[in-house]
């Protein structure tokens, strides 16, 4: 990702913590629905983005390429943004918002 796209921040499962995107090397949605990202540094550091989940459903197949394309798309704009999942009326999406 580019230098701009350091202005993208990814809010985590827990909601405290945040990861800043262009520190994500790859993203992996495993059966369950939970989302992680490894970041990039020397102890292959991971961060849950999203925890699965039977109870409130799991989230769509590709739902890591709509987290890519809405960071790549958020690059371009101005100003610092945080993205986050969101589940509502059973369809998954990701949020932008300004910080």
């Amino acid at each position: 990702m580019s230098g701009t796209a350091s202005q993208v921040w990814i809010s985590a499962a827990d909601g405290g913590d945040m990861v800043r995107a262009d520190a994500i090397v790859m993203l992996r949605l495993d059966e369950t629905g939970r989302l992680t990202a490894q970041l990039r540094d020397d102890a292959r550091v991971s961060v849950s983005l999203l925890e699965g989940s039977s109870a409130g459903g799991r989230p769509p197949a590709d739902f890591h390429r709509q987290l890519i394309r809405a960071v790549v798309e958020l690059a371009d704009s101005s100003g610092a943004r945080l993205v986050h999942a969101r589940h509502e009326d059973g369809v998954w999406r990701w949020i932008s918002e300004s910080l």
